[in-house]
C-alpha cells in the first residue's frame, strides 16, 4: 500500500472539488485545472477531504495512487496559492525584460533571446537580473523556469549564466600557472 496515498487531502475554503466518474475538476481563486484520474485508482469526497485508494493490490495500482495523491494536493494548492520559481542572472551584461507575452534576454550571445510565455504562466522581471516564474500548475512552472535556465546555464568558474535563487554553484578554481 502507498504511504502517500493513505494521507488525505485537505480542501482549504474557497476551493471547490467537482468529481465525476474519474474526472476531478478543482476551482480557485487563481483558476482551475482538470485531471482524468486512472482506472486502478480511486478518489471519494469526504466532506472536506479527499481520499485517494487504490482498487486493487497491484504494485502499479498502489504507485498510481500514490502519484494521483501527489498530482491532486499540488492541483489543490495551485488553484488556493499558486507556484512560484525564482531565476538570477549572473554576468557583466546580462539581463531580462518582459514585454507583453514576452521574456527579453540578454546573454552574451551573438543575438537577443526571445521567449513566448506559455498560457497559464505569468513571468516577472523586478529588476534586471531577477526572473519570477508564477502559475497554478506545478509542473509547468518548473518546465518554464527550466527552458529558461537552459538558455545559458551556470558556469562553475566564475558563475555566469541564468540559476535558480536558492541553487548553490560549486565554484572551480581556475588553472595555475
Amino acid at each position: 500500500m502507498s504511504r502517500i496515498s493513505n494521507n488525505p487531502v485537505s480542501i482549504p475554503s474557497g476551493v471547490k472539488v467537482n468529481l465525476a466518474g474519474q474526472n476531478i475538476k478543482v476551482e480557485g481563486s487563481k483558476g482551475s485545472t482538470e485531471h482524468v484520474v486512472h482506472d486502478l485508482v480511486q478518489v471519494v469526497q469526504d466532506n472536506e477531504e479527499l481520499k485517494i485508494s487504490a482498487n486493487d493490490s497491484s504494485k502499479a495500482a498502489n504507485a498510481l495512487a500514490g502519484t494521483t495523491r501527489s498530482l491532486i494536493q499540488n492541483m489543490v494548492t495551485g488553484v488556493s496559492e499558486g507556484f512560484e520559481k525564482k531565476l538570477e542572472i549572473n554576468g557583466v551584461g546580462y539581463r531580462a525584460q518582459v514585454q507583453g507575452k514576452v521574456l527579453n534576454l540578454t546573454l552574451g550571445l551573438s543575438h537577443p533571446v526571445n521567449y513566448e510565455i506559455p498560457e497559464g504562466i505569468t513571468i516577472e522581471a523586478p529588476s534586471q537580473t531577477e526572473i519570477v516564474v508564477k502559475g497554478i500548475d506545478k509542473q509547468k512552472v518548473g518546465q518554464v523556469s527550466a527552458e529558461i535556465r537552459a538558455f545559458r546555464k551556470p558556469e562553475p568558474y566564475k558563475g555566469k549564466g541564468i540559476k535558480y535563487a536558492d541553487e548553490h554553484i560549486i565554484r572551480k578554481e581556475a588553472k595555475k600557472v
